[in-house]
């Protein structure tokens, strides 16, 4: 069973003991980040020019752009962005429910697959049986002679490369002259039923000549010779990044210990409810109407006029409600331009609904990584230097790639101070199914690496890896080793709420053998400050539609996949113009409809399409609020709107009149009541090259701590409670904040213990590359009757640049909890767990390998030293 609780202060209080160590405090080499070492090839490259040839990859087309340093602002309001309208807040921080939720819970919210348009076909694709091989023909003659069958296509009839990533297409809807992995698209078959075009996908021919395929890192980086993307501008290289910041061999030669440690990530795919599925009505007019389960309409859309030849103005997306997503739908598909260009053929609309095998190849999940990393410290705890190598399997194609590349180093570098940082990031093709954005894309895996480095350090000089935490906290305000900048940072009241309520100083190192605790930290980004296309416009906008029967309406780009944006956009409404929520309409996510918003990536909507729609409801607000004043003789400050009602608070009695009526003289005054709202991000990141991905204009922090109890014989590792505390900024609902923490926590727990996105190296009659259990079946991830009981602190900075102080919720409370799990398991065997999963198999052979038991009484030698007498 499972609860959480609230931290009960903006600023949770420090004990008397616990007093913020002087390490944390800003040094003063703090106001600009250490210059990136020459040697590692980071100096700012001027617009347009490729890569260095030291760091191989996909080459950067000429005529690149970045945005220039005079960008748009957004607009400043008396109190700050953090401000409440009316003084104290009445809907931002109560546990008020989502505005969708009783059509989902009811049956009412329309899905992809529930669109259902007269004359409509379905579509199916053919896929590879190969991991690796050249096409040399594809005969679909028999399908199209079946009655019932209306269209096949394959890749010449897409031929156009797309991807997310402006400078890293590489992919094709279907492949015109080579299959990459097993599952890729090579045809499509148009028809009256599903079980039609099924039929008819067995009747299409098609001639292989198998090549050898790479399937690990290793062999990648062994056969460039063995080339799975032509693309690739050297070997297997999907991208290469190599930055170092400081002076990381002096740090090291200079520690008291330098800790050398290697792990294995292991990959695992997202596992949404609801399968990918999309309906294509190309009509009459020559106009696209693409109905989609994306959670990026505005990237889809730009992509369908790339890949489809067609004006992007005579195409709109509409993303119906989606049933989850987590990373999975945030970039195009092949089931997405097929069935346009079925429809354009046929003249008809047509469906694709991917299976749930399909789902697992299209994939786009987890990318596994080996880290090694060599981390100083002295003798009090103070971190000196960091040197990771990072080695990535990317899967057949680049997907978000490149960011993947520099995420894995650039995001390491809170919330502690590194004093000096390399970082050596390899990203490579296999003939895998591509790998992309999963929840925390990019940093869960160097998260883990890192924090179960921490506890390795902590022991080795003898102190609490809390402690260890603590004296390496960097402090707010201030800048990253690698030029990041950070705002506001409650990490230390973080690690203060699962300390205390873990119970910690009683746990650590005292648990008999088998049971144990560990503890990590981590922070993660609330959005990208940039677009993934160069551009000076803003990232996300708001309409705000005021009627004289007293209803809101805000249309907005924004794509609420599960989390709540679309409750967030309705609370923000709700406190500034004093509405019930019933009262406010949300239109989202419909190109033709709403401004564009850049989607649901990096946890940005909250953060980014909040700040656009608090703009556009002050600006209403502001209008109103005069209106009223001038009719009763008092400022407009002194206005208030709250349930329904506006009054002065110099008379409330009898200056009073409901917000309808407001909302009429306000138009009386001014004309109709509509306004726009806008976000662009400040100019952020270190002036290298690379040096703005993973800048974000606000940083969330997390700490976990975690219980196991293990048993020996058998290599179970039961999960028994994880401690969650974010720093959220300010929780605008606290329940569906307390939602995200337990789902990421719950997500990084599957990830520690079960998941494994892994390919037979051959099968019966079939060479590699056949998944292992393309089912929810076979993949393993934990029931409700697996799961822990999960405890939530939500600790609330306010950060200054956030709507109303909130920051990100959705994916960095991720990151903590495969480390602690791991630290934990330490702490109960004396035995390192550096491969994930933490399955019983791969335990027990930890423990047979060494002497797990006098490891674990070592550890616990130095007890009293470490925590204090029991009860401190």
């Amino acid at each position: 069973m499972k609860r959480t609780r609230r931290a009960t202060s903006a600023k949770a209080k420090r004990p008397a003991t616990a007093k913020r160590p002087a390490t944390a405090k800003r040094p003063a080499t703090a106001k600009r980040p250490a210059t990136p070492n020459r040697r590692a090839k980071a100096k700012r490259a001027p617009a347009g020019a490729p890569g260095p040839a030291s760091t191989p990859g996909m080459e950067i087309p000429a005529g690149r752009i970045m945005p220039h340093e005079d960008r748009l602002t957004p607009p400043a309001w008396p109190g700050g962005r953090a401000a409440a309208p009316n003084r104290t807040f009445r809907v931002i921080g109560r546990r008020n429910r989502k505005i969708e939720g009783l059509a989902k819970v009811t049956g009412r919210a329309i899905y992809a697959d529930d669109i259902a348009l007269p004359r409509m076909l379905h579509a199916k694709l053919k896929r590879s049986i190969h991991a690796h091989a050249r096409l040399r023909a594809i005969d679909a003659s028999d399908a199209l002679t079946m009655p019932g069958v209306h269209a096949v296509i394959t890749g010449k009839d897409l031929p156009e490369y797309f991807g997310i990533i402006p400078w890293t297409q590489d992919e094709q809807a279907l492949c015109e002259d080579k299959a990459r992995y097993v599952g890729d698209a090579i045809a499509a078959v148009a028809a009256d039923s599903e079980y039609l075009a099924d039929e008819a996908l067995a009747r299409i021919r098609v001639e292989y000549e198998p090549l050898p395929a790479v399937t690990s890192i290793e062999e990648a980086l062994a056969h460039p010779e063995w080339r799975v993307n032509e693309k690739s501008a050297e070997g297997n290289i999907s991208k290469h990044v190599h930055l170092e910041f400081g002076d990381v061999e002096r740090a090291l030669a200079q520690s008291d210990v330098v800790m050398e440690g290697e792990y294995w990530y292991e990959g695992s795919t997202h596992t949404p409810i609801e399968p990918h599925c999309c309906v294509a009505d190309f009509d009459a007019t020559g106009f696209l109407t693409l109905y989609s389960s994306t959670q990026v309409a505005h990237y889809l859309h730009r992509d369908l006029a790339r890949v489809l030849g067609l004006p992007v103005q005579r195409i709109r997306v509409i993303q119906p409600v989606v049933g989850g997503a987590f990373g999975g739908k945030s970039e195009p598909f092949s089931l997405e331009f097929c069935a346009s260009k079925l429809s354009m053929i046929t003249g008809r609309p047509v469906k694709i609904l991917y299976t749930r095998e399909e789902v697992f190849y299209a994939h786009r999940g987890r990318h596994p990584m080996r880290l090694r990393y060599r981390t100083g410290i002295r003798r009090d705890g103070t971190l000196t230097g960091v040197d990771a190598k990072i080695l990535i399997d990317g899967g057949a194609y680049s997907s978000f790639g490149l960011v993947t590349t520099y995420y894995s180093g650039q995001l390491l570098t809170a919330p502690y101070r590194m004093p000096a940082y390399r970082f050596d990031s390899t990203r490579v093709f296999t003939n895998k199914p591509c790998c992309g954005p999963k929840r925390g894309h990019g940093s869960v895996q160097p998260r883990f690496a890192f924090e179960c480095q921490l506890d390795k350090l902590a022991e080795a000089v003898g102190l609490d890896p809390i402690e260890v935490r603590r004296t390496n906290f960097m402090g707010e305000h201030t800048r990253t080793v690698n030029g990041m900048r950070v705002t506001s940072n409650g990490f230390l009241e973080c690690l203060d709420a699962v300390e205390r309520a873990s119970d910690w100083k009683r746990k650590f190192r005292r648990l008999p053998y088998g049971r144990g605790v560990g503890v990590a930290g981590s922070m993660y980004i609330s959005g990208t400050n940039y677009c993934i296309y160069p551009n000076e416009m803003p990232q996300s906008g708001v309409q705000l539609k005021l009627d004289r029967s007293g209803r809101a309406t805000v249309f907005c780009g924004a794509s609420d996949i599960g989390q709540g944006v679309e409750s967030v956009l309705a609370y923000i409404v709700a406190e500034e113009l004093g509405l019930e929520l019933g009262d406010i309409r949300v239109v989202a996510a419909d190109t033709d409809l709403t401004p564009v918003d850049l989607g649901s990536y990096s946890s940005r909507e909250t953060f980014m399409v909040g700040n656009a729609c608090l703009d556009a409801a002050r600006k209403l607000r502001a209008l109103v609020t005069g209106t009223l004043a001038e009719r009763w003789g008092c400022s407009a400050s002194a206005i208030t709107l709250a349930g329904g009602v506006a009054c002065s608070s110099r008379d409330p009695k009898q200056e009073c009149m409901s917000v309808r009526e407001a909302f009429q003289a306000a138009e009386a005054r001014h004309g109709t009541l509509g306004s726009v709202g806008w976000y662009q991000s400040p100019k952020l990141g270190g002036d290298y090259r690379g040096g703005t991905i993973g800048a974000s204009p606000a940083y969330s922090f997390t700490a976990h701590v975690a219980e196991v109890d293990c048993d020996p014989e058998t290599g179970v590792v039961n999960v028994k409670k994880i401690w969650v505390a974010h720093d959220c900024g300010r929780a605008l609902n606290p329940v569906a904040v307390e939602g995200q923490m337990e789902g990421s926590a719950y997500m990084g727990f599957a990830e520690a213990l079960m998941e494994e996105q892994v390919f037979k190296p051959a099968a019966p009659g079939h060479g590699p590359g056949l998944h292992h259990g393309p089912s929810l079946l076979d993949y393993r991830i934990p029931t409700s009757l697996d799961t822990p009981e999960l405890e939530s602190f939500i600790i609330e900075s306010v950060d200054p640049e956030g709507p109303y102080g909130a920051k990100e919720a959705g994916e960095g409370p991720l990151h903590p909890s495969i480390p602690a799990i791991a630290n934990a398991i330490h702490d109960a065997l004396g035995i390192r767990c550096d491969a994930l999963p933490f399955h019983p198999p791969r335990v027990l052979a930890l423990l047979r390998a060494g002497n797990a038991r006098a490891a674990w009484e070592r550890a616990r030698s130095s007890v009293a030293r470490l925590v204090g007498a029991p009860g401190c």
